[in-house]
């Protein structure tokens, strides 16, 4: 989950986009006003449904958005302080852009918003033209997460905090499942769900317990931050990062065999005092890679050749250093704080030079 506060200027439309009779027949989706309390993360599905994190609420809406048209190979989009565009066509005061998912299909960029503390969907397609994703007879299903952090301030002083906003961190629709990273109520709050869509019944959730090598120490309690699901030697595999900043993965498979608990392989420690704000995967030149954008490590280029047999870090890494699995630092892209894959040569990406400065989106090259 990424929190990025903008301010967005230009020509808004209003995208009453229904879905097609087919998607609500085969994914269980009906006509119907789809509430939201909150939008934090996004990700798309089969026939343009985009999947929302309803953090607030601890559940998850699949919304049919019918965007049909366009062609993603074709897309750029390049759009200065594009949060002040948002900020003036829905005359908001504060805007927060929460996260980014392009459709692969067509490139047009849905951006959860939350402006003046209301949730909305914008949209941005491959030229440019900004919209709203209409939430008002929209098709649209939703699934309410079992066990989520109670929607309350516990502890107290500099302790004191709303594990809600925590209960979905990042999700991603993978062979027909969503996957969802955030926290549960229980005892050992990190967890990773696997559902089933078309929706069913959500189970609790799996806890993750992972090596910390920069604490020196196994640990449950802090939420995945990001993470994709992506082949590793033939095997679905989950890769995600936490804070400060353990790189691990999980067979997707462990997630149903595992009981209650999966123990992750940490494969790198990518340095401390630092927070995963965004990943994506992609090929190029036959190999296959990871782009990891931070708080205050740039974007980490990450190949994922010598992941599948790669040993799990056991010992302490101290004083800020790195270990394991090698990247390198990608120096032309400064300031991202959200991305998602545009087509196969490009990434959509919102920048921000400094802390409370305008977000530009710019369409930048794979490296």
């Amino acid at each position: 989950m990424k929190q990025t506060i903008g301010c967005l200027a230009g020509l808004l439309v209003v995208l009453s986009f229904g879905g097609g009779s087919q998607a609500a027949d085969q994914w269980g989706l009906t006509a119907g006003d789809a509430e939201l309390q909150s939008a934090t993360v996004l990700a798309f599905g089969p026939e343009d449904i985009l999947f929302v994190g309803d953090a607030k609420a601890a559940a998850i809406v699949a919304i049919a958005t019918g965007d049909k048209a366009g062609d993603a190979g074709a897309a750029a989009i390049n759009i200065d302080d594009v949060g002040q565009v948002l900020a003036d066509e829905l005359k908001a005061k504060a805007v927060i852009v929460n996260d980014l998912a392009v459709n692969p299909r067509t490139g047009t960029a849905f951006l959860a918003v939350t402006a003046d503390g209301k949730a909305v969907i914008a949209s941005i397609d491959g030229g440019g033209k900004v919209g709203v994703l209409s939430m008002t007879g929209v098709r649209h299903s939703r699934v309410q997460l079992a066990d989520a952090p109670e929607d309350k301030v516990v502890g107290e002083g500099r302790r004191a905090r709303n594990n809600r906003g925590e209960s979905i961190t990042d999700l991603a629709f993978f062979e027909n499942k969503i996957l969802v990273s955030g926290l549960s109520n229980a005892d050992a709050p990190s967890s990773v769900r696997e559902l089933n869509f078309p929706f069913a019944e959500a189970d609790s959730g799996i806890a993750v317990e992972i090596y910390h090598a920069a604490h020196g120490r196994s640990e449950d309690y802090a939420a995945m931050r990001t993470f994709v699901p992506l082949m590793i030697g033939g095997e679905p595999t989950i890769l995600g990062a936490y804070v400060c900043t353990p790189l691990v993965k999980i067979p997707v498979a462990e997630l149903s065999a595992a009981g209650e608990r999966v123990k992750a392989t940490t494969v790198a420690e990518l340095g401390n005092r630092n927070r995963p704000l965004d990943m994506i995967s992609y090929s190029k030149g036959g190999a296959e890679y990871l782009l990891l954008s931070n708080s205050a490590r740039g974007v980490m280029k990450i190949g994922t050749s010598g992941l599948r047999t790669a040993a799990g870090l056991t010992e302490r890494v101290s004083g800020g250093g790195t270990a394991g699995h090698a990247y390198e630092t990608v120096e032309s892209m400064t300031g991202v704080v959200q991305l998602d894959k545009l087509n196969s040569e490009s990434a959509l990406v919102v920048l921000q030079a400094e802390e409370g400065g305008p977000l530009n989106l710019r369409t930048v090259a794979l490296p």
